[in-house]
């Protein structure tokens, strides 16, 4: 089975460049849309953050199988597989669902359309699931958990987003002393908004690293605390840097705005770039899950529900996403930052606020979220705050159809490639 593991290498490799190619795009795509930067400078964040975030706080172990869709313990069961060689099928399912995931994942980014990797791994694994251990032997409940989020995800997102967009055009841009308003509530937006990003960070961007933080001496006290503190330097800092900006009274509404978006601009910066590393850390788990595990099984023969990720399959995961969004990222990124509603820097960061809080909520409550669904519902949340016509419904009706296909799709895909490997190396 040496051959096996070269090519769960490829393909393992093949399914990070497509994240970076379709899924990187959740964390710069309002940036690069509203012209906070230019997809080169995108591209270097991604370089530093995404693959930082893999490197540095990727999963030490992973689990087996992507939101336990199924029991890795069945792979052992005699009265499935009675000759004893579970463990050959599972490495060739594992590795029928890489290759359906990273295919649907290319061909979606191919047409611009953001779809959930999570979702992509988890229908690869659910067709590979009902051909191998049986229907019967299925979560449905928790795979419907998972179907449900494609409608709470977006919802959720949305509505913070519209209320933070709401609350920065009515306070800053429309209020009467528009200098007042840009020192008092800039800063004001800037802690809630940091701080929960900072609680992104811990909760998701470093949930693989417990030990370390448990061995620093960080619980979950310890992150509120640590994540308001950041939230209030970062308030501090906004409320130096505005007292540079001056809106004089006699300047137009175009410029007023333009003055206040240059604010923004900085602001979505950041905000990107630690999306960005919450986005290399855990989403990198979607192409090394299954590859680990095919690692781990064709090592020791052993199918285990977690398995240790080594340093070089971390190292695959995230060079892979980078050359992703280097390479064909451009696509996603044009659909999320300019196709759904025209973004500036200021709907970018409502945006991006919106979507971190709704994955941080969801975090907490246990909800399984999909980031990109999250993002696009954001974007359209603070599109709609300007009212329904400044919205591309035929884009967005695509992009749920899109979503739709996902879990069919993958998990037909994995079962005609599970029985062509099977028949290749059992």
């Amino acid at each position: 089975m040496e051959f096996a593991l070269y090519v769960a290498l490829a393909f393992g490799f093949y399914m990070a460049w497509s994240i970076g190619a379709n899924d990187a795009a959740n964390a710069l795509g309002t940036s690069v849309g509203s012209g906070a930067v230019t997809f080169k400078e995108a591209v270097l964040i991604a370089a530093v953050f995404e693959f930082g975030g893999a490197l540095i706080a990727g999963a030490d172990v992973t689990n087996t199988m992507r939101k336990g869709i199924i029991d890795p313990a069945l792979f052992s069961d005699l009265s499935l597989f009675p000759a004893g060689n579970g463990a050959d099928y599972f490495v060739c399912g594992m590795m029928a669902a890489l290759i359906a995931a990273a295919l649907w994942i290319h061909i979606a980014a191919y047409l611009g359309w953001p779809v959930s990797t999570t979702h992509s791994i988890v229908g690869s694994i659910t067709g590979f699931g009902m051909v191998s251990v049986g229907v019967a032997n299925i979560e449905w409940v928790k795979l419907g958990t998972i179907v449900a989020s494609w409608a709470t995800s977006p919802i959720m997102g949305g509505i913070i987003s519209y209320l933070i967009f709401t609350m920065i055009r009515k306070f800053i841009m429309e209020a009467k002393n528009a200098n007042r308003g840009l020192r008092v509530w800039a800063p004001a937006f800037s802690f809630p908004v940091f701080a929960v990003l900072a609680g992104l960070l811990f909760t998701k961007g470093l949930k693989h690293s417990k030990t370390m933080l448990a061995e620093a001496g960080i619980g979950s006290i310890e992150m509120i605390i640590l994540s308001a503190i950041f939230g209030f330097l970062a308030s501090l800092i906004v409320s130096v840097l505005v007292r540079r900006v001056t809106i004089l009274e006699e300047d137009s509404t175009e410029e007023r705005n333009k003055k206040v978006e240059k604010v923004f601009r900085y602001l979505q910066i950041i905000t990107a770039c630690f999306v960005a590393f919450a986005h290399g850390s855990n989403d990198v788990a979607n192409s090394i899950g299954p590859l680990a595990a095919v690692v781990n099984t064709l090592e020791h023969g052993v199918i285990s529900a977690k398995v240790p990720v080594p340093f070089w399959v971390l190292l695959l995961g995230g060079v892979g996403i980078v050359i992703g969004l280097a390479t064909y990222g451009y696509k996603v990124i044009e659909t999320i930052g300019t196709k759904i509603t025209e973004i500036t820097p200021s709907r970018g960061f409502a945006a991006e606020f919106g979507a971190a809080m709704t994955i941080l909520i969801g975090s907490k409550m246990g909800i399984p979220l999909s980031t990109t669904h999250t993002i696009v519902g954001s974007v359209i949340g603070v599109g709609f705050a300007r009212g329904i016509n400044a919205l591309n419904l035929s884009i967005i009706w695509t992009i749920a159809k899109s979503w739709i296909y996902t879990i069919p799709f993958t998990g037909g895909l994995t079962i005609i490639l599970y029985y062509l490997l099977s028949a290749i190396f059992i």
